[in-house]
């Protein structure tokens, strides 16, 4: 854990919300808010409803019933091209690229909420097109520098290995130029190392460059190591809310979900403890 944020507005909030498809229930009720600065997880076992609230709080999935507001704004009824203007950008579960373009084409279309310059008005006012695209460039090379992804710029993307195509999405997210990101399991299907990396990248968005983020992740130890706040869902009810700590603690929490993550996380706590001792007691021993 981090800072709880508690000085800071909230910026992206979700009251009573109600969602359904038919007779399915998806979200039940749901209240939560981030706080500007924050980085926010939810978590919970599979068909709590998770990717259904970033569902809703992208345009994707309006509510049946309660209210989504964004800087104090309603975009409950926003559609997602409008979410994306207001400054909230995602990557998803599954990686939504276009795998036959390259590295640097897919982060260009990052660039769309920011256009101001059609084809027309391109071949009226030039020097204004010229200048939206010198401007567009910039922030990609940008992206491209701050993910350490210079060196595959040219490749087509379906070629990458599964983790820079995870990172390649990320960089798309990051060329809108969020003041929120929700990432919805960035780190799904990493090995360790491209892990620590994703998670120092979430890190720096948020450190750096003073990006909200809210994240579905499902590593219990990274959740507890980078986020402020944790909200806990089952059935698409908010079960647990607040900071790591608090949340590791509740019991309904524990019974509902973390029971067996939070047995795991206390062993490598006491075996990671249990090192160090070791390692004092043997530099105390030398002469």
């Amino acid at each position: 854990m981090r800072n709880d944020g508690a000085a800071a507005p909230i910026q992206l909030g979700a009251e009573d919300v109600h969602l359904r498809f038919g007779g399915v229930v998806a979200l039940a009720g749901v209240s939560v808010g981030v706080r500007a600065g924050q980085i926010g997880a939810i978590i919970g076992p599979n068909g709590a409803g998770k990717t259904s609230l970033l569902n809703t709080f992208s345009g994707l999935y309006p509510p049946t019933s309660g209210r989504l507001s964004f800087e104090g704004r309603d975009i409950t009824r926003s559609r997602p091209h409008q979410i994306a203007k207001l400054g909230i950008a995602r990557t998803f579960q599954n990686i939504e690229l276009f795998k036959g373009m390259t590295v640097l084409d897919n982060l260009m279309l990052g660039r769309h909420v920011h256009l101001k310059t059609g084809l027309l008005a391109g071949g009226i006012y030039w020097g204004r097109a010229q200048r939206e695209e010198v401007r567009n460039r910039g922030v990609v090379e940008d992206v491209i520098d701050f993910l350490e992804i210079e060196a595959i710029r040219k490749r087509t993307v379906g070629t990458l290995a599964y983790g820079l195509q995870k990172r390649v999405e990320l960089g798309r997210a990051l060329a809108m130029e969020p003041k929120l990101l929700l990432l919805d399991e960035p780190m799904a299907g990493m090995n360790v190392e491209e892990k620590e990396d994703m998670a120092r990248f979430v890190l720096d968005i948020n450190e750096e460059r003073g990006v909200t983020v809210v994240l579905i992740e499902h590593d219990m130890g990274v959740v507890m190591d980078i986020s402020d706040r944790v909200t806990v869902l089952n059935f698409g009810k908010v079960i647990g809310d607040g900071t790591p700590d608090e949340v590791r603690r509740d019991p309904d929490v524990v019974q509902a979900y973390l029971g067996h993550e939070t047995e795991t996380l206390q062993r490598a706590h006491e075996e990671t403890e249990a090192l160090a001792r070791a390692a004092l007691d043997e530099v105390g021993a030398r002469p």
